[in-house]
């Protein structure tokens, strides 16, 4: 029996003796047990090395975006027929404004002079040829014989308005008794025709139009112009090629008005004729150029109007591209790696759950610790206006609220911290009501009398002795609560009220998604925003719960 105690009396020394661990230890202890909370925390420690580590070693930045090139049908040219009349002024001459609507009205109505009513110029329109009339300004002549004389004569039997006797060109309005005689000055043209200048540099001088059309109408195949000698060649009614001297194209006149629609390109004559002979032909594609040069043009007619469109190395967005080396997650819709905006995205996320968190708890601790401890007409004040602020309903609150920051055009990093408030403002009463009952519990007790009987001030009774006993209790319902904001935040940012473009959350990844083809097509554009949201929120539900087990005093050692 000496033994015995003996041997029992050594176990019991200082050396063999059972360690008595501090709670704060017994916690840990008991925390560290918890495969669940450990797989938390190392879920939460990943995804912080990711959002904030990896967004320095990924060489893309969140709003960075990235095209690619792709051959794709794009205008090229317009075609239209010519149906109204096109005004050509003269060399010096510059045209009313109201000029083309009057000389419209004059060949509808067959009243051929009219008043400018921005000049107030007398202008005359002649008939030159079915397709042409000519502007003149003109002055009244009271000489009536010129009514009777041969050249007026000759001009009506050609169904024409003008004639010219002893050197001078008369314009006539009206008929019979009515006729009025002017004389006429050349000032410009009205034309349902196109003049092109083979040499884009060259401009087509106004005696020559008006020489083309004079051959146009009376037939011939040559003309001279200010000395120089030019060879005409009509393909048909609509198609007339001008040549010089030497055999070299000079111009191209036809009935349809040709246009580029792509800066920088000239379409030349023999361009236009190709199109026009297609057009006629009734096909859609024509082949132009030689050699490498050679392009296929596809022609599509709108009601009239011809579009021609021709394939073009083009340098796009490279949106919705799939994962590869370069974008391991590829891109979302605005041609942004995906990657880039999850590591980002998780800083916005991870940052506004902590920073709301930490307000929450900070106002919950000081409301409900203020109410707790004095109790009376304060815990009832105080207590009311929690209840308030639970009677306020939180989602038309966001609505409003993000409508009005669309209204004042809020900047992105401005709607974060704007967001981490309100979030705030309606979240901390919960934790206010739980530090008011615990202290309710806790004010009553022995410690505390002790406090009261030593004289201790009422704040360092309050955040001394009172509130640290509640810590345990506001760590579990902070590490449980931050997966709840995350959440929230991420509804909000699906729905267009959380962070803007270009700034990326987990949230607005998703939102993105924005149509089923999308979702249905591109999984891996809201597949991985989707999953982090889910992984983070699971570790910190699985934290909250190590936590909440490892501060219960009745559990194992």
């Amino acid at each position: 029996m000496d033994n015995e105690k003996e041997t029992t009396t050594e176990r019991l020394d200082s050396e063999q003796r059972v360690r008595v661990l501090s709670p704060g230890m017994m916690v840990a202890k008991r925390f560290l047990r918890n495969r669940l909370a450990i797989t938390g925390l190392v879920i939460i420690v990943c995804m912080f090395l990711f959002a904030f580590l990896g967004g320095f070693l990924n060489p893309y930045s969140e709003s960075q975006v990235f095209y690619t090139t792709e051959v794709m049908q794009k205008d090229y040219a317009g075609a239209t027929k010519i149906n109204d009349f096109q005004l050509i002024a003269k060399e010096g001459v510059t045209l009313p404004g109201d000029a083309i609507s009057n000389t419209l009205l004059a060949i509808t109505k067959g009243k051929m002079v009219f008043e400018s009513k921005k000049t107030k110029e007398t202008i005359g329109v002649g008939k030159f040829s079915d397709n042409a009339y000519m502007l003149y300004k003109v002055e009244r002549s009271t000489d009536r014989t010129l009514l009777n004389c041969q050249e007026k004569k000759d001009a009506d039997a050609e169904g024409s308005n003008l004639f010219e006797k002893d050197g001078v060109t008369y314009l006539v309005d009206g008929a019979g008794k009515k006729a009025q005689v002017y004389t006429a000055e050349d000032i410009g043209m009205a034309l349902k025709y196109s003049f092109t200048a083979f040499d884009a540099n060259t401009k087509l001088p106004y005696s020559f139009v008006k020489s083309v059309l004079q051959l146009m109408r009376d037939g011939g195949d040559s003309i001279s112009v200010d000395g120089t000698d030019y060879k005409v060649e009509v393909e048909n009614d609509n198609s007339v090629f001008v040549y010089d001297k030497d055999g070299n194209g000079y111009a191209y006149i036809c009935d349809m008005n040709i246009t580029n629609t792509v800066s920088g390109i000239y379409l030349t004559p023999d361009y236009k004729l190709a199109l026009m002979e297609t057009i006629e032909a009734g096909e859609n594609k024509f082949v132009f150029g030689e050699g490498e040069d050679e392009t296929e043009y596809t022609i599509t007619n709108k009601n009239g109007e011809y579009i021609v469109k021709r394939d073009q190395e083009t340098k796009v967005i490279d949106d919705l591209a799939s994962p590869s080396a370069a974008h391991i997650c590829g891109t979302d819709g605005n041609g942004m790696d995906l990657l880039a905006r999850l590591m980002y995205g998780g800083r916005i996320s991870l940052l506004i759950g902590f920073v709301v968190v930490f307000i929450e708890t900070f106002l919950g601790v000081l409301v409900g610790g203020t109410a707790g401890f004095f109790g009376g007409w304060v815990d009832n004040f105080l207590m009311r206006v929690v209840d308030v602020i639970y009677c306020i309903p939180v989602m038309p609150l966001y609505l409003i609220l993000g409508s009005v920051m669309d209204y004042y055009q809020v900047s992105s990093t401005a709607r974060i911290y704007l967001l981490c408030v309100i979030m705030s403002v309606v979240g901390w009463v919960g934790i206010a009501r739980i530090v008011r009952g615990q202290i309710l519990s806790l004010r009553e007790q022995e410690f505390m009398v002790a406090a009261e009987a030593t004289g201790i001030s009422v704040r360092r009774r309050i955040f001394k002795h009172l509130v640290p006993n509640v810590i345990p209790q506001l760590i579990v319902f902070a590490s449980m609560g931050l997966g709840d904001i995350i959440l929230t935040e991420a509804a909000l940012s699906f729905l267009g009220l959380g962070v803007k473009y270009p700034a990326a959350s987990w949230g607005s990844i998703i939102n993105a998604v924005n149509d089923t083809y999308v979702m249905r097509n591109y999984p891996f554009v809201w597949i991985p925003a989707g999953f982090l949201i889910l992984l983070t929120v699971l570790a910190f539900n699985f934290i909250g719960d190590g936590l909440r087990d490892a501060f219960d005093p009745k559990m194992k050692r």
